[in-house]
């Protein structure tokens, strides 16, 4: 690695440790379904998304519903201290595609029909009020 390579990526971390996430990869869900959870909770107080989405009938919900409890954690953890209510906002949050499975299903006269399996990558950040209006 270059030394100006190695500068960026020295800087990037730094501004990674000041950042408070999760990530869930490959998920075994298309990323269009994952998308329509993640829309519920964008922008909302932490506690109030984890209420949404335990009463949501979405199986996409039960995965971000973990996936915010582990941001929440690695909030407490870099910081702590406990998140007090009202506090900690899902600042960002974004669904990536991931690899998609080709399968073929027989289909009539010895065709087949290509079956696309889906798969994303989740990302949520976690922020307080007080740090967002200082950026």
């Amino acid at each position: 690695m270059g030394k100006r390579k190695q500068v960026s990526a020295n800087a990037r971390k730094e501004n990674n440790k000041t950042l408070y996430f999760a990530k869930l990869n490959n998920v075994p869900t298309s990323p269009r379904k994952m998308r329509y959870v993640v829309d519920m909770v964008r922008g909302m107080e932490v506690n109030r998304a984890l209420g949404v989405l335990q009463f949501s009938n979405k199986e996409a919900s039960r995965r971000v519903e973990k996936l915010l409890r582990s941001a929440i954690a690695n909030w407490e953890a870099k910081n702590e201290r406990r998140a007090d209510d009202g506090e900690l906002f899902v600042s960002r949050v974004f669904v990536d595609e991931a690899v998609t499975l080709k399968r073929l299903r027989p289909a009539p006269q010895g065709r087949g029909y290509r079956i696309r399996k889906r798969s994303n990558h989740v990302t949520l950040y976690v922020d307080t009020l007080n740090s967002s209006v200082k950026n």
